[in-house]
């Protein structure tokens, strides 16, 4: 009853947090002509409801696909059918051809919100839930205090609530996949998967380790026995969720084709804004956008992102255990965010998911990277009018993780997973734990700093991107720093016996 009371309270304040913070603005309120996110998501219910399957994803005289066609998977669309018969019953002018553009009004608003949560509650939260009672090691209470942690990441909070995107379904579905390798229930886990790059093309940021860790088991089960019937179980298992998945565009070349294009849109660029990735950050300096021509930027940023990913998916194809997965989940998103072509800010979302995987092992690190990634998304919280929010769960989120998990107490050298290292480096850096420590407040006090000076200052009229810029590239360097650190913690150090204890 006493773990049910705790679980109880944890869920309460995480769905408490995520209602507070959809109360604020959203993404594009009240900015004609293309408003934002959330007129992308309602236009997309529009569209889905009104039009016939193998006009979605075509330009058409009722389907403009520069007014934010769709351009997710089919689960996507099919998820934004649903919602649309939902707010056809609730109110027709929600998703009327044509008229609806640009509906606003405080029920929708309402309505809009109560999908995503009920998304949450049926994914995202229960996959959480698991994954802490499972896979964590401690009592029941600490147990809890780690899901309350993972919950309460305000980047995913703040984008799907206050943003307004729908990012819980598909990491939701990935931590569903994760779960079941973990549990050995290798089909499901592929199931789940798949659903999820179904859900969101992004989720190729962690397909590589799915790919390895799988096959990695199958070849210890011996290819030419019951490891090559697991394999073509598994294969089996992906192929029908595709076809199943894409089954309304397969009867057409051309409709599979067209799906495809705006899966991938190439015509796009390098990248969008000011991502805290190389290109952004390079481009600062160089202007990689005018010297190197588009098939160039591809051939870069295909090779750069192969050769982050190959040594830590490499190492889980060689050793399947959960704790090598998971830390090849974050190296691969993070490798895919930093190098590869054409990434949005909220990308780096893909990313914080594994990171939360191991905020029980390496807390303070994982804490330090959550924050980061929150921050790297400042401009586009900014002009979404998000401030306030972000100020409050993300100075939240940094006191109760760090004293529930008594981050700033695990900086020794086995906690911090940099033994091996460490004793490589004990001449250069003897203090290494201290060092972490006042990186890391001297992050924060850097992150802050920069935060209030977006607001509060003016800048230069010659510069009018300047803090946008500078919050870009100090993001990036953070993210630099994490992705060596990661791949040296799984490359250079087994995991120690307690966190062999729950693995296949």
């Amino acid at each position: 009853m006493e773990n049910w009371g705790l679980i109880s309270l944890c869920v309460l304040l995480a769905l408490t947090t995520r209602w507070a913070v959809s109360f604020h603005s959203y993404s594009g309120a009240g900015k004609p002509p293309m408003f934002g996110d959330y007129e992308a998501q309602r236009h997309w219910q529009e569209v889905t409801y009104n039009l016939p399957v193998h006009e979605w994803y075509f330009n058409t005289t009722n389907n403009d696909l520069n007014y934010w066609g769709i351009d997710y998977p089919p689960l996507t669309a099919y998820h934004s059918l649903v919602c649309a018969y939902v707010a056809k019953l609730l109110n027709p002018e929600w998703v009327e051809l044509h008229a609806s553009r640009g509906y606003e009004s405080h029920t929708h608003k309402l309505f809009m919100r109560a999908t995503v949560l009920f998304a949450d509650i049926l994914i995202y939260i229960p996959a959480v839930l698991v994954y802490c009672f499972y896979f964590c090691d401690g009592s029941s209470k600490q147990k809890v205090a780690i899901a309350l942690c993972i919950l309460l990441y305000p980047g995913l909070v703040l984008i799907d609530y206050g943003h307004f995107q729908y990012n819980s379904v598909s990491l939701g579905l990935a931590l569903w996949g994760i779960l079941g390798l973990g549990l050995g229930w290798d089909l499901f886990g592929s199931l789940a998967f798949t659903l999820a790059l179904n859900y969101k093309q992004m989720e190729l940021y962690h397909a590589l380790p799915f790919f390895c860790y799988l096959m990695g088991k199958c070849i210890k089960q011996g290819l030419t026995g019951r490891g090559f019937f697991l394999l073509a179980k598994i294969a089996l298992t992906v192929l029908v969720t595709f076809a199943l998945c894409w089954m309304p565009f397969l009867s057409d070349t051309q409709q599979s084709l067209q799906v495809l294009h705006r899966l991938f849109p190439v015509d796009r660029g390098l990248f969008e804004d000011k991502v805290a990735n190389t290109w952004c950050s390079l481009n600062v300096l160089i202007k990689i956008k005018t010297l190197l021509s588009r098939e160039t930027q591809l051939f870069l940023s295909f090779a750069l992102t192969l050769l982050f990913i190959l040594p830590s998916s490499l190492k889980v194809l060689s050793k399947p255990t959960l704790w090598h997965f998971k830390l090849a989940l974050v190296n691969s998103s993070l490798a895919f965010f930093l190098f590869s072509f054409q990434v949005h800010e909220k990308s780096i979302l893909l990313a914080a998911l594994p990171v939360c995987l191991v905020i029980n092992e390496i807390p303070l690190i994982a804490i330090w990277f959550l924050l980061t990634s929150t921050f790297s998304m400042l401009p586009l919280l900014v002009k979404d009018d998000l401030l306030l929010p972000y100020a409050v769960t993300s100075s939240a989120f940094l006191f109760l993780s760090l004293y529930l998990l008594s981050a700033l107490e695990r900086t020794t050298d086995e906690e911090l997973r940099m033994g091996l290292y460490h004793k490589l480096t004990q001449h250069c850096l003897p203090k290494l734990s201290l060092i972490i420590k006042w990186k890391f407040w001297f992050s924060l006090v850097a992150m802050t700093a920069l935060s209030f000076m977006s607001v509060w200052l003016e800048p230069p009229a010659k510069l009018p991107d300047l803090f946008p810029v500078l919050v870009s590239v100090l993001s990036f360097l953070h993210f630099l720093g994490f992705i060596i650190y990661f791949n040296l913690v799984q490359l250079m150090e087994p995991p120690r016996k307690r966190s062999q204890k729950k693995t296949n």
